[in-house]
């Protein structure tokens, strides 16, 4: 009984079907590849028709929408002469005859004219009905999906702030309006060794200063103070290279335009944090700052 168990446990732990990969970039930044690109998503067709750029879904909608055409174009050669108005045996109409079926177009220059011929037809007009629903379900779902466009400066700083070290960055919404009540939160992820020996990369919340705003609509400079008991602590740029660290920083709020929760998120690498730096003043005004 124990054998045939052990045998059949082994079951639970296939190999992922996708190789996994970490690409590591020269910033000290990196990402888990599962797989080279978007189009190897075609178990989850659902995730890949709202994932793939336009041109991809446009692809995607227009090869399907030829590829029903030929199919009922087949379907009527294979009934003879049903077809009132088209050239017997000629795919060239009975093709552009499914077009105007399917999208209920209706000439007139072609009908018809055979039992087998209207079933096709019904069967067609039925197809029409279910292609349009989806087609525009997964239009109406990529245009209605809420995105953020936040800038975020290019290097995060560690420099003294109040007399104490600390490390800051600097974001900014880049569209005309506000997002209310934004919330923040900053990880700091690095290779480590637990006291029982085993590897992990161990994921660390920053302590901020300020974790939240009423509204996004000046820059917002993020503080968070490197004490004894922040993980940042007698790190060096050495170091933070040699244990593969990054900061992962994660926004969300109220897009006041379209009264959607939006997220962003951006990574900073190794290299791109900065030490003995300090964050230019991105107002022109000497009288407005960003906010603290």
């Amino acid at each position: 009984m124990r054998s045939k168990f052990k045998q059949r446990s082994h079951q639970f732990f296939r190999p992922p079907r996708q190789p996994i990969r970490i690409a590591r970039q020269e910033d000290g930044r990196f990402n888990v590849e599962r797989g080279k690109t978007w189009y190897t998503y075609w178990r989850d067709p659902y995730h890949l028709m709202l994932m793939i750029p336009w041109w991809g879904f446009v692809a995607i909608i227009s090869g399907a929408y030829l590829a029903i055409n030929v199919i009922f174009g087949f379907l009527y050669l294979m009934g003879g002469d049903c077809l009132t108005g088209a050239r017997p045996g000629s795919f060239e109409d009975a093709f552009f005859f499914s077009v105007h079926t399917l999208g209920s177009i209706g000439y007139g220059v072609i009908a018809p004219k055979t039992t087998y011929a209207n079933t096709i037809v019904t069967l067609e007009a039925i197809t029409s009905l279910l292609v349009i629903a989806v087609v525009t379900g997964l239009s109406f779902a990529r245009f209605s999906k809420p995105t953020a466009r936040v800038l975020f400066s290019e290097n995060a700083a560690i420099a003294p702030h109040n007399g104490v070290q600390t490390l800051m960055f600097r974001l900014a919404n880049e569209r005309n309006n506000q997002i209310l009540e934004t919330q923040i939160q900053v990880y700091f992820l690095r290779d480590e060794w637990t006291a029982e020996g085993e590897f992990v990369y161990r994921v660390h919340t920053l302590d901020l200063i300020r974790d939240r705003t009423p509204a996004l609509a000046l820059s917002w400079t993020v503080y968070s103070p490197i004490t004894p008991n922040s993980p940042l602590y007698g790190s060096t740029s050495e170091s933070l290279l040699r244990n593969h660290a990054q900061l992962v920083v994660s926004i969300s709020g109220l897009d006041e335009t379209v009264a959607h929760t939006i997220t962003a998120r951006h990574i900073y690498g190794a290299g791109q944090i900065l030490f003995d730096h300090r964050l230019v003043d991105v107002m022109g005004n000497s009288q407005w700052r960003s906010l603290l």
